[in-house]
């Protein structure tokens, strides 16, 4: 067996493990609710951080002025919560007059 087989039937079996502990914890491992708020937080965080590496990076450089307007064009629009499919036009729209105008 290769490494990379058994590394990918150690990851397999970690997140099988995983999905088990969930139900068979369930109601005997009580969570604090400080804890809770930390981790919603943390959550935000992380998903924000995603945003901006995947918003203003791109290889090893700065990605541009195109693509982060058109992701905040996304985000004001999600905001008010517009359609998904309003939020990807503008997006999209926003990017391309900008990339057209010069802007990269």
């Amino acid at each position: 067996m290769s490494a990379t087989v058994a590394m990918i039937l150690a990851l397999a079996l970690g997140t099988y493990a995983f999905r088990l502990v969930g139900p068979a914890l369930h109601g005997r491992v009580e969570i604090p609710e400080r804890v809770r708020e930390l981790l919603a937080a943390g959550a935000v965080v992380l998903l924000t951080a995603l945003l901006a590496i995947g918003a203003l990076t791109e290889t090893a450089g700065f990605a541009g002025w195109a693509r982060p307007a058109g992701v905040l064009t996304a985000g004001v629009l999600a905001w008010r919560r517009a359609p998904f499919a309003v939020i990807v036009l503008a997006a999209a729209a926003t990017t391309a007059v900008l990339r057209a105008l010069g802007a990269e």
